[in-house]
């Protein structure tokens, strides 16, 4: 951890974080940067547009440790599919999901368990569009796609394509994958999470990943936030003690909420002495929760 990070006073010292002067956009338009699209440019896609690369280029200025972020929340997906899919899970609904990449969780799951099903859930047209797509490989019925807004929980629980794919009276795998520090405290965030959780059966598991400002400098922090106030989302970095309570009283497994690329290290799944270089600067969390 740097020593200039922001980590004294965690439940209180991070307003420099917050962006309450952001505004949504009002349609979809190609000029404004998007969060989805900006994400696939991190990961070295091209499914983004000019904007999109302008403010993901001064994002990384300001934060060079970005495009390894997203590598390793990538790989921190992968891992947590494999692992709930191995605890029994076969059912996972992606929320945020972005646009598909290599090691999507419709192709971890399924790799895991042929007979998964996963419902890719994203307000985004295009980010849809992208994912039908995907579909065209996928069999038939174990793979759906709906467009819907995190910020609306109970339209996504009610959505006919959820329920026509999900089971939610059987053990399901909620996926929050790097999307909460796109939802203002003032939008709900909390009881965004607390509506889904609650409409879980037992057995289910929560998926969580989230920017923080714990592991960048201050000004590396407050400069993305900066910056991400024009794209389609704010971004809302929150310090450890303000990601956990996202679990509620879901039960943790092993080693808990930790720094991201840390999920499953050691133990035969990522050594440490393996983690890529530069690991230490990935601030973000990941954790795996489940419901008793």
């Amino acid at each position: 951890m740097h020593e200039d990070t922001a980590t004294t006073d965690v439940g209180t010292d991070w307003d420099w974080v917050k962006a309450e002067d952001w505004q949504p956009p009002t349609e979809l338009d190609t000029g404004v940067p998007h969060t989805a699209r900006m994400y696939d440019y991190y990961l070295g896609g091209k499914d983004n547009f000019e904007a999109d690369r302008k403010a993901a280029e001064a994002a990384i200025a300001a934060y060079p440790a970005l495009p390894l972020l997203a590598r390793t929340n990538r790989e921190f997906l992968g891992r947590a599919v494999e692992f709930v899919a191995g605890q029994g899970i076969r059912q996972f609904v992606d929320i945020g999901t972005g646009i598909p990449a290599v090691g999507s969780t419709s192709e971890v799951a399924r790799r895991a368990a042929p007979d998964a099903r996963v419902v890719y859930v994203d307000n985004d047209p295009i980010v849809a569009t992208h994912a039908r797509a995907l579909l065209a490989s996928h069999k038939a019925g174990h793979t759906s796609v709906i467009e819907a807004d995190l910020r609306e929980p109970a339209t996504i629980l009610d959505h006919p394509g959820l329920r026509a794919a999900v089971d939610l009276d059987r053990p399901v795998a909620l996926m929050l994958v790097a999307v909460l520090h796109f939802i203002r405290d003032e939008d709900g965030a909390q009881e965004i999470v607390r509506t889904l959780r609650d409409a879980l059966a037992p057995g289910s598991a929560l998926i969580l990943s989230h920017g923080s400002p714990d592991f960048a400098s201050r000004e590396s922090a407050a400069e993305g936030t900066r910056i991400y106030r024009s794209a389609s989302a704010p971004l809302v970095l929150r310090p450890r003690a303000a990601v956990e309570p996202f679990f509620g009283d879901f039960g943790f497994a092993g080693p808990g909420l930790v720094q991201l690329p840390l999920w499953r290290a050691g133990a035969g799944h990522v050594p440490t002495d393996e983690l890529p270089a530069g690991w230490q600067d990935v601030s973000a969390y990941a954790g795996v929760a489940f419901k008793a």
